[in-house]
């Protein structure tokens, strides 16, 4: 509470991931914004090594991708389907893993995107709008680590909000 640098939000939720994602980056002040998950799959540390390489090769994004997943066989295939699906959409952003994180922008190539995705596909739309805006990207590999203490959220009607939501992004961009 001392640490002017800290800021939180307490609002009534009215959305998913997305909404989350959102309404924390917009009221950040600082010259790197950064996004996480909570649930501990992602090491810690990454956040240091995306920070450094953002810095050391004056990047727009830097994210992380996963080498190792501790994930279920079945997550696996859909993140590596999802990934694939991703590419054919939208050719020509050099990314191995759309939705690992950490991801770290600076904030002027925050002020380019234009997020409306409430939901799980929020990731996605921020590579979808970096691509768009050619922004450089970097990546860093990780481990991620195994999901404990809840179940997956992935689930067959997250599958369908994933295609929906490649085929209505993709169709946004023929009208860009």
């Amino acid at each position: 509470s001392n640490d002017k640098r800290i800021k939180y939000i307490a609002k009534q939720k009215k959305g998913m991931m997305g909404w989350d994602m959102k309404s924390g980056l917009s009221i950040a002040t600082g010259k790197y914004l950064l996004v996480i998950d909570g649930d501990g799959q992602m090491p810690i540390k990454d956040i240091g090594r995306v920070y450094k390489k953002i810095k050391r090769k004056k990047l727009d994004i830097v994210k992380t991708y996963r080498m190792q997943r501790g994930d279920s066989v079945w997550r696996k295939f859909i993140s590596f389907c999802f990934n694939v699906l991703f590419r054919i959409f939208f050719p020509g952003l050099n990314a191995k893993d759309i939705n690992s994180k950490p991801k770290i922008m600076t904030r002027t190539a925050y002020r380019k995107l234009e997020l409306s995705s409430d939901d799980w596909f929020i990731d996605a739309e921020i590579m979808i709008q970096a691509r768009r805006h050619n922004l450089k990207i970097g990546e860093i590999p990780t481990i991620f680590l195994g999901l404990t203490g809840r179940r997956s959220f992935i689930k067959l009607t997250t599958i369908i909000e994933f295609i929906i939501n490649l085929i209505k992004f993709r169709l946004k961009e023929f009208a860009v």
